[in-house]
């Protein structure tokens, strides 16, 4: 019987400057990411500079259960992905990981 699904919000801020560099190197985990078997939604969102905070971007993702999470995070295009973005950033990347408690399908 498989597991709950799992879900993932993570942010990432640019450096100042670097914003198109993260925005292709998210992109490009679009594809890859919606074509794992056990991957449900991988959306990614961006919020535009205001007076009160530089842009950011925000994906959404849903997997099967806690092993799809884990089989994503074993890929090698999620591993290409966080040896390279880091470097892009100014804050760590925000990763909540949640529990679907009472998710539409």
């Amino acid at each position: 019987m498989a597991g709950n699904p799992v879900i993932v919000f993570a942010s990432f801020s640019p450096n100042a400057g670097q914003e198109g560099e993260v925005e292709e190197i998210l992109k490009g985990m679009i594809g890859p990411t919606r074509a794992e078997p056990s991957n449900e939604i991988y959306d990614l969102y961006k919020k535009t500079a205001d007076s009160d905070s530089a842009p950011s971007f925000h994906l959404f993702e849903r997997y099967t259960d806690a092993d799809a999470l884990q089989a994503h995070r074993d890929t090698d295009h999620y591993k290409a992905y966080r040896a390279k973005i880091t470097d892009y950033l100014s804050d760590p990347i925000g990763v909540v990981v949640l529990d679907a408690v009472d998710a539409a399908s």
